[in-house]
């Protein structure tokens, strides 16, 4: 029997991604642009150290549709040093889309550049790949477009959930006629798709999705023809079809894009590719690390010293941390700041955020809450958050520009 295929499968890269960095005076971008890079060469140096046959980039290589030049830049070198080495899948994602379908996507520069040994997946399809252990098939599903996959007729007078379907089964004819191409072949077989799987487990990516999205069945996917389905667009890692023959899976993302994902391992998956035989492992990345610290000082005479206490017990050290403090509203005022900021100075960056726990009352400042207006409740909001003047004042003059501008 002939070795398997040493298949590197990896998705939802995000470069642009900029929460919770800073602007690194160097580069003039975000630090945390830095870390998505970053990633993204311990993948391709484990591609190449351990001498991967293919790898599939399952979609979303940026953050935005149209993303900064000096980002296309920094993604085109790591893809290269893959390219020269082996076939490289770069699947189309919802995050490489242009609004429009007769606009070009953010990764066909490569096809029209005709870069050797990359496939640009952005239109449904399959083909048989050469590698230096053997050909495989592969078969790839970009992200799925509305206005690609209905026709303007299909669109007329059908509902939101109604359209879901339509879609939802367009995509699974399609899968279905890829698996008939694929039971053409002997050989290896791998499907890739940037899309939902309805039964998948979800982490925080929809704050960065775009659009609606589309949910298809896992049993569109797990089919026998195939060896292994490589997905992109859900962050959170996962085998769908655990179990059970083809593995469905998501690499997930290979960085945290906020708390939501803070306990989530990040990595990529590394495929012993053969017909019927097929194994995998996930290899985790050194993604930066998220912490939440939960201080409850309601009862403490020194709230501050007891948030210090806690932010010292655990090691910050190029961390992002989000301090959560519950206080009661007449502790906020008599917070030291500046030793919470002293404690946390070793963070890689930090929001601190405060739950002021209030009375229940039915009257502000002796008046009843119905005869003020809707600025005098928001300036008394902003008090009892322990808020400064100078802090408060532009908030209530954005607010007056909102409050203005619902009554025209």
């Amino acid at each position: 029997m002939p070795d398997p295929i040493r298949l590197l499968h990896f998705a939802d890269l995000h470069v642009g991604m900029e929460n919770y960095g800073r602007l690194d005076a160097r580069t003039g971008t975000s630090s945390r642009v830095r870390d998505f890079l970053d990633r993204m060469d311990e993948v391709v140096d484990y591609a190449l150290e351990h001498r991967a046959d293919a790898a599939i980039f399952a979609g979303d290589a940026f953050k935005r549709r149209d993303p900064d030049p000096t980002q296309q830049r920094e993604f085109a070198s790591r893809l290269k040093r893959l390219a020269d080495k082996m076939p490289v899948l770069l699947l189309v994602g919802n995050h490489d889309l242009p609004g429009m379908a007769s606009k070009a996507t953010s990764v066909d520069i490569f096809g029209a550049l005709d870069v050797r040994n990359v496939i640009v997946g952005s239109e449904p399809t399959g083909r048989v790949v050469e590698t230096r252990r053997g050909p495989f098939f592969l078969a790839w599903m970009p992200y799925p477009m509305r206005n690609r996959l209905l026709t303007q007729e299909q669109h007329r007078g059908k509902s939101v959930e109604e359209l879901d379907r339509a879609l939802r089964a367009a995509v699974s004819t399609l899968v279905e006629d890829l698996a008939r191409q694929a039971a053409e072949h002997e050989m290896p077989r791998v499907l890739s798709g940037h899309f939902s799987v309805a039964e998948a487990k979800l982490g925080s990516e929809r704050s960065v999705m775009l659009g609606r999205d589309v949910a298809v069945y896992n049993s569109v996917l797990a089919e026998p023809v195939w060896d292994y389905v490589a997905l992109g667009h859900i962050h959170k890692h996962q085998d769908v079809n655990a179990g059970a023959y083809p593995s469905v899976v998501y690499s997930g993302s290979l960085e945290r894009i906020d708390f939501g994902e803070e306990k989530e391992p990040k990595g990529f998956c590394w495929v012993q590719l053969a017909r019927s035989e097929t194994e995998w492992s996930f290899v985790p990345v050194d993604a930066r690390p998220f912490l939440t610290i939960r201080v409850d000082a309601r009862e403490r005479d020194d709230p501050t010293g007891a948030v210090v206490r806690a932010i010292e017990k655990r090691d910050i050290e190029g961390v992002v941390v989000r301090l959560i403090m519950q206080l009661k509203a007449e502790q906020a005022p008599a917070l030291r700041d500046a030793e919470m900021a002293a404690a946390l100075r070793a963070a890689y960056s930090y929001t601190v955020v405060r739950e002021v726990e209030h009375e229940a009352r039915t009257r502000i400042g002796g008046l009843a809450a119905e005869t003020l207006t809707p600025t005098e409740l928001l300036e008394r909001y902003f008090a009892d958050k322990g808020y400064g003047p100078e802090r408060v004042q532009p908030l209530l003059a954005a607010a007056d520009g909102i409050f203005q501008g619902s009554d025209e």
